[in-house]
């Protein structure tokens, strides 16, 4: 079981010692991401995350930087739709360093006119990058599909227009409101006196306060028909991003559809591999993603393709998802995917930094952890007909949404007749 405490401010800790590591991974997980945004000040999570390596009231960036990395640690942060996270894996006797880095980086940013003005540069060039990777622009364009005018729908690095627009006033308000003890989780995992670091974590943070919890915009998705997105672009192969309404975060059939993943694009064993690349070669990289949020999810197809056969290879996918509808999956190859879908869990969770983020993650979006053997006996549960259904529930021609970047200027005529399921 984890260690876990709520401090009186209303702050989450939870932990896991691992005494026979040498490393610690610590991470702060604030409730607030893309979703949270309201158009006019899109980024403005990411803007912030940036922000904040950028200087603290005890330690200037390049401290920052050099006293993790001088004793052979490793900093980082991410922004997603639900979620912003700072975290150090580092040895494990430099924890006090960690905790004291990270926690005044996320109280006490100093927000410096000059970096806010110097990585505003940096994010725009970001954003440009990233549209001139098909491989990932295609899933920008795919989520516009799936949620069309709303938070979720857009970009989380923001556009152009919105991060030139937001100033430090903004950025300031915008971490007074969000960042306070209620929306927040610390999460810790391997070799640490447990007693010890709750009191320095209590000493770091008692002195935030906050009555307030983050909403988020509900996700709406009233789709009645298939939608394609062509975006064309003198490629030497087509990016193709296929994509269905999902389930949120803590569905009775989330591990159902977690093995309706594996089945169908997790692994080289799997369906979409084999059919798609292996048999037919229409492909080098084809795969499939389980996105989950709180209140509505997504599965996700990805595929690069060769120019000339994406009718083809489209029609290959569109017909493994109709089969996996209909017909129950081989008792051997359910089989083999739980026990590939409990490997992997199991040695994520070998690693300090995986088990942060896994009880951090859960901590942070559902109030709750689970251990590894909660797992097991949940996904010992999960039947075949379990993962028919979470397809009949998600394959539905009213609930497909196909994306793509290719440089074939015919390609949406040809593909309008070919977005249906059986």
């Amino acid at each position: 079981m984890y260690e876990k405490v709520i401090l009186r401010n209303g702050l989450r800790i939870v932990a896991n010692p691992m005494p026979k590591m040498q490393s610690i991974a610590l991470g702060i997980w604030i409730n607030v991401g893309g979703r949270y945004e309201s158009p006019e000040f899109k980024g403005i999570s990411h803007y912030l995350e940036h922000l904040l390596f950028k200087g603290s009231k005890k330690y200037s960036c390049r401290k920052i930087k050099e006293s993790i990395e001088g004793v052979g640690g490793a900093l980082n942060g991410f922004t997603s739709e639900e979620l912003t996270c700072y975290l150090v894996k580092i040895p494990a006797r430099h924890l006090k360093l960690a905790l004291d880095i990270l926690s005044d980086m996320v109280i006490n940013p100093l927000l410096a006119q000059e970096e806010i003005d110097k990585e505003r540069t940096v994010i725009l060039e970001e954003i440009k990058m990233y549209r001139d990777l098909p491989q990932s622009y295609v899933y920008e364009l795919l989520d516009e599909l799936l949620w069309p005018n709303q938070p979720l729908g857009m970009s989380i690095a923001g556009t152009a227009e919105s991060v030139g627009r937001i100033n430090r006033k903004d950025l300031l308000l915008y971490q007074q409101h969000y960042y306070t003890p209620l929306n927040m989780v610390v999460s810790v995992c391997g070799k640490f006196d447990y007693r010890d670091f709750r009191k320095k974590a209590e000493r770091a943070f008692l002195g935030l306060d906050g009555k307030t919890r983050n909403i988020f915009v509900g996700a709406k998705e009233e789709q009645s028909h298939p939608k394609l997105k062509v975006f064309i672009k003198d490629t030497e192969q087509t990016h193709l991003a296929l994509g269905f309404h999902g389930f949120m975060r803590n569905h009775p059939l989330k591990h159902a559809l977690g093995i309706l993943h594996i089945i169908l694009g997790a692994n080289m064993s799997s369906r979409l591999f084999n059919e798609v690349r292996e048999k037919r070669g229409l492909a080098y990289e084809i795969g499939t993603q389980a996105k989950r949020f709180q209140d509505t999810g997504a599965f996700l197809v990805h595929a690069g393709i060769d120019n000339c056969k994406t009718s083809d290879a489209v029609a290959v996918i569109l017909k493994e998802l109709a089969n996996v509808k209909h017909k129950l999956v081989s008792a051997d190859e359910f089989r083999r995917a739980k026990e590939f879908y409990l490997g992997q869990l199991m040695l994520s969770l070998e690693d300090t930094l995986e088990h942060m983020l896994w009880i951090g993650e859960s901590a942070a979006t559902l109030n709750k952890t689970y251990t590894q053997q909660e797992i097991i006996k949940e996904v010992s549960r999960v039947r075949r007909e379990d993962v028919r259904e979470s397809a009949r529930r998600i394959f539905k021609e009213s609930n497909l949404n196909l994306a793509l970047i290719s440089p074939a200027k015919d390609i949406e005529e040809k593909l309008c007749s070919q977005l249906e399921l059986k």
